[in-house]
C-alpha cells in the first residue's frame, strides 16, 4: 500500500465527487478506516473514483434501512475523502480503505450514470491557538480518559494516542470518532465546523455521557453485590437444611413451615384439604425460602388455612324478631320477606337444610342489594357481596390455576374467606351483566356455585381440593332476568320486586330516606320539615322512576340547601318545605304529570311496555301518505315488533267487511309507523293490539280515546295473547293518569296477584280477540 499524503485543498474552490452513502456511520476527518461495501451503485462510485483521483465524499443515510438511496435520504453535511486501498471479497463485495480528509458542506445532489455525484464546499473558519483552547483541549483530553476507564468496550490504548496529538482539530475528531452515540448527534458534531463551538458541544456530551456510565457503574456493582449476598445465603440456608437432617432436628422455632404447621394443628379441615396442607408443608420445608417457589406454596397454606370449614354462626330462628328487623330497614316487599319467613320457619323444625338461592327482579333503586343485607341481619348471619357486572372471564369464578404466576382463587372463595363462616349471606349482584368471551362463560361457572346438588363439593382451580358451598344462603339481584342465561335462572327462585306506588314512595321517603338523609347532612328533626304535599310533588313531578334513588337525590339536596340557609342565619329556625316553595330548592318541575294528557288525536294510540328500569307509556302515531304498497317503520323498532306491525295490517285487511274499511287501502296509502323517543330501541311483542288500533284509527279518521291504554300481543287470526311485565305497566299507566286499560285475558291469574293499592282507580278491560276492542273502541 503505497503512503498517500493530504492534499493541499483550495478552500474557496467547489468540489465534485461521486457520493458514497453510509448506513449507521458518521465519518469524521483524520479517520482510517475499512468499509465494506456491497451494494452496486456504492461498488460502482467508488470503482470510478479510483478510476479518476481516489477521492470520495463519504455522508451519512438519514435512515439506514433504504437500499435505493436517492438524494433526499442524505444529510447535507459529510467527509471528504480518499481511498486508501481496495480489497475484492467473495460475493461481489469491497473491502475499501478510506482516509477522512476535510468537512465538506453539500451544495447539491445529483445521479448521473445509475451513481449519486455532489458538489460541495469545505467550510472553514481561521483558529487562533489561545489559552482558553488549550483549557478546552484538555478538559476534553481528561473527559475522554475519564469515559474510557469507565466504557469496558473501549481500549485503555486509546489514552496513548489521545496523548500523542497536539493538533486541537485532531483531538475532537478522534474522540467524536469513538463516543457511543446516536447517528443524529454525532451527525450535528460533524455539521459543528466551528472549533470552539465544536468543543464545548463535546464537552457536554462527554460529561452527559459519564455521568450515564457512573450510574450504570453503581448499579452493576450493587446487582453484583446482592447477587454474591442471594448465594451466600442460599448456601448457608441449604447447609443448616442438610446439618439438621442429619441431627434429626424439626425445622427452628418461629420459621414459616413452624408458623404454618402450628396454624393447621389448630384448624379443623376436612380430610382431603388435610391431606392437601400436609403434603404441601412436607414440600416447604424442603424448598429454599429463596426459591420462587417457597412464596407459592407458602401463599397457597395461608389461603386454605385462612377460609372458613367448620366455622359457622347460630341462625336466629325466632320469625317474630326476623320479620321486625325486616319490616325496620324496607318498606313493602311482602314477596321476599314472605320467602325469608319461610325459610325461618323450615330452620326452626329442620337444623340442617340446603341454603335456598334466590334471585331477586326489579328494576334499579327498588332495594335489591340492600334487601340482601337485611336477609342477612335478620338470620344472624355474616354477609358478604360481590359484583358480577362487566365480568368476562370464568376465572374471576373459578380461580387460576397456579402455574400463573400472581394466581389466586376466584371471587367465591375470595368472599367466603372474607365472610369467615360456611353460612353467610352471599349476595351475587348484577349477574343479567355477565359477559363472555374467549376467556370462558362465568355464567356457566356459576351453574355450579348456584345448583344445591352440585355446591357441596365446589372445586376452585386454585385450591384444587372441594369446598361446602351448600350451608352459604345465596342471593341474586337482576334488573332483568331475561337476559340471564335459561340454565342459570333454572336454578334460581325468581323473585318480582316491582316498582313502588306513590303512597309507598311518600311511606319510604317518612320512614327511611328523610330521617337518613337529615343525619348524612348533619340536620335535627327539628331544623327541617317536608310536608306530604311536598313529598307527593317531588314523586309526580321531579323524579319518574320504579324505585326511589333520584327521590332520594331530590331530598338531598333539599337537605344540603337548608343548611346553607340555617347557617347565614342570625338564630335557630325550623324551616318548612311545602308544595308551595318547593321550586326555590329544586327549581322547576322536570315531568309534567303526563306525556299524554291532551286531546284526541287521528292515528294515535297508547300502549304500555316493559323496561329494566320499569314500565312507560308507548305512544304510536300513523300517518296514511297518498301511494302505494309501502310500509315504513321508525323509531329503532326490533325485528319483533317490526313483525307485529306487518301482522296488524294483513290483520286488518282480512277483516275488512268487518271493520269497514277498504280492502286495499295498501294500493292508495302508504303507511308511516312511528314509536316516538327515536333514538330507544323498542323490543317486543306486546305492542300489537296498539299498532293495530293506531292504524283502523287512521283508516277510518275516527280518534281513540286519550284516557285509554292497552298492551298484548296480536295474532293473524286477531287472538289476543298474554304479556310480561304487567305490574310495571299498570304502575306507568296510574303514574301518568290512565284510568282505563285493555289488557288480554290470558293475564287475569296475574293481576289477582297483584296489590289492592295498584288496583284501586283502575278499570281493566279484558279481551279474547281484537274484535272485542274494535267494538270498544271504532263502534257507536
Amino acid at each position: 500500500m503505497k503512503n498517500y499524503e493530504i492534499l493541499e485543498l483550495d478552500l474557496t474552490k467547489e468540489y465534485t465527487l461521486n457520493v458514497l452513502p453510509l448506513k449507521d456511520l458518521v465519518f469524521f476527518p483524520h479517520m482510517v478506516v475499512p468499509l465494506i461495501v456491497g451494494r452496486s451503485q456504492s461498488i460502482e462510485s467508488v470503482e470510478r473514483a479510483m478510476r479518476i483521483d481516489r477521492m470520495i465524499f463519504l455522508v451519512a443515510q438519514k435512515d439506514p434501512t433504504i437500499e435505493d438511496v436517492t438524494a433526499h435520504d442524505l444529510y447535507r453535511f459529510g467527509v471528504l475523502g480518499r481511498i486508501l486501498q481496495i480489497v475484492r471479497l467473495p460475493n461481489n463485495l469491497l473491502k475499501v480503505l478510506v482516509e477522512g480528509l476535510v468537512r465538506g458542506a453539500v451544495l447539491s445532489y445529483r445521479r448521473q450514470k445509475g451513481i449519486i455525484r455532489t458538489t460541495i464546499t469545505i467550510p472553514y473558519t481561521p483558529v487562533t491557538q489561545d489559552d482558553q483552547l488549550e483549557a478546552l483541549r484538555r478538559e476534553l483530553i481528561s473527559l475522554f480518559k475519564t469515559y474510557i476507564r469507565l466504557n469496558e468496550d473501549l481500549p485503555e490504548e486509546l489514552l496513548f494516542s489521545v496523548n500523542q496529538m497536539d493538533d486541537i482539530e485532531k483531538v475532537t475528531d478522534f474522540v467524536a470518532g469513538y463516543l457511543d452515540l446516536k447517528l443524529e448527534e454525532k451527525q450535528r458534531i460533524l455539521e459543528t465546523y466551528e472549533l470552539e463551538k465544536r468543543l464545548t458541544l463535546l464537552l457536554s456530551i462527554l460529561n452527559r455521557e459519564n455521568n450515564i456510565l457512573d450510574l450504570k457503574s453503581e448499579l452493576d456493582l450493587k446487582v453484583r453485590d446482592q447477587m454474591m449476598k442471594t448465594q451466600r445465603n442460599y448456601y448457608l440456608q441449604e447447609q443448616l437444611r442438610v446439618i439438621r437432617e442429619e441431627l434429626g432436628e424439626e425445622a427452628e422455632e418461629g420459621s414459616d413451615v413452624a408458623i404454618l404447621r402450628n396454624k393447621f394443628k389448630k384448624k379443623a379441615l376436612p380430610e382431603e384439604a388435610s391431606k392437601k396442607v400436609e403434603e404441601e408443608l412436607v414440600r416447604l420445608a424442603k424448598i429454599p425460602p429463596l426459591s420462587p417457589e417457597y412464596n407459592v406454596i407458602r401463599t397457597f397454606l395461608e389461603w386454605i388455612l385462612n377460609l372458613p370449614w367448620m366455622e359457622q354462626t347460630r341462625d336466629e330462628t325466632s320469625i317474630q324478631k326476623a320479620q321486625k328487623i325486616l319490616d325496620e330497614d324496607h318498606y313493602g316487599l311482602e314477596k321476599a320477606k314472605k320467602r325469608i319467613l319461610e325459610h325461618i320457619a323450615v330452620l326452626q323444625r329442620v337444623k340442617q337444610i340446603k341454603g335456598p338461592i334466590l334471585c331477586l327482579a326489579g328494576p334499579p333503586g327498588v332495594g335489591k342489594t340492600s334487601l340482601g343485607k337485611s336477609i342477612a341481619r335478620a338470620l344472624g348471619r355474616k354477609f358478604v357481596r360481590i359484583s358480577l357486572g362487566g365480568i368476562h372471564d370464568e376465572a374471576e369464578i373459578r380461580g387460576h390455576r397456579r402455574t400463573y404466576i400472581g394466581s389466586m382463587p376466584g371471587k367465591i372463595i375470595q368472599g367466603m374467606k372474607k365472610a369467615g363462616t360456611v353460612n353467610p349471606v352471599f349476595l351475587l349482584d348484577e349477574v343479567d351483566k355477565i359477559n363472555s368471551d374467549y376467556h370462558g362463560d362465568p355464567a356457566s361457572a356459576l351453574l355450579e356455585v348456584l345448583d344445591p346438588e352440585q355446591n357441596h363439593s365446589f372445586i376452585d382451580h386454585y385450591l384444587e381440593v372441594e369446598y361446602d358451598l351448600s350451608k352459604v344462603f345465596f342471593v341474586v339481584t337482576a334488573n332483568n332476568p331475561d337476559a340471564i342465561p335459561e340454565p342459570l335462572l333454572d336454578r334460581m327462585e325468581v323473585i318480582e320486586l316491582p316498582g313502588y306506588l306513590d303512597y309507598e314512595k311518600l311511606a319510604i321517603a317518612k320512614q327511611y330516606l328523610i330521617p337518613k338523609q337529615l343525619e348524612l347532612n348533619g340536620l335535627k328533626a327539628d331544623e327541617l320539615e317536608i310536608t306530604d304535599d311536598a313529598l307527593n310533588e317531588i314523586i309526580v313531578n321531579y323524579t319518574l322512576e320504579a324505585g326511589v334513588r333520584n327521590l332520594e337525590r331530590e331530598i338531598s339536596k333539599i337537605c344540603r340547601q337548608v343548611v346553607i340557609q340555617l347557617s347565614k342565619a342570625k338564630k335557630p329556625k325550623k324551616i318548612v318545605v311545602s308544595k308551595k316553595n318547593l321550586s326555590r330548592y329544586l327549581g322547576e318541575p322536570k315531568y309534567t304529570a303526563s306525556k299524554f294528557k291532551g286531546h284526541k288525536e287521528i292515528g294515535v294510540a297508547t300502549g304500555l311496555a316493559w323496561t329494566p328500569f320499569g314500565g312507560d307509556l308507548l305512544r304510536v302515531e300513523v300517518n296514511l301518505i297518498p301511494g302505494k304498497d309501502k310500509l315504513t317503520l321508525t323509531g329503532k323498532l326490533g325485528e319483533v315488533m317490526q313483525e307485529s306491525a306487518m301482522i296488524a295490517v294483513d290483520y286488518i285487511r282480512s277483516r275488512f267487511r268487518k271493520f269497514k274499511i277498504d280492502q286495499n287501502f295498501t294500493n292508495k296509502y302508504e303507511v308511516h309507523i312511528h314509536l316516538p323517543e327515536g333514538a330507544v330501541p323498542k323490543e317486543g311483542p306486546s305492542a300489537g293490539v296498539t299498532l293495530t288500533s293506531g292504524l283502523i284509527s287512521a283508516l277510518k279518521k275516527q280518534p281513540l280515546p286519550a284516557d285509554l291504554a292497552m298492551t298484548g300481543e296480536i295474532t293473524l287470526r286477531g287472538k289476543v295473547l298474554a304479556v310480561g311485565g304487567l305490574q310495571e305497566k299498570l304502575m306507568a299507566a296510574r303514574r301518568h293518569g290512565i284510568k282505563r286499560i285493555i289488557l288480554p285475558a290470558e293475564n287475569k291469574p296475574d293481576v289477582r296477584e297483584m296489590s289492592k293499592e295498584l288496583l284501586e282507580g283502575l278499570e281493566l278491560i279484558f279481551v279474547k280477540d281484537y274484535e272485542q276492542i274494535f267494538d270498544l273502541l271504532f263502534k257507536k
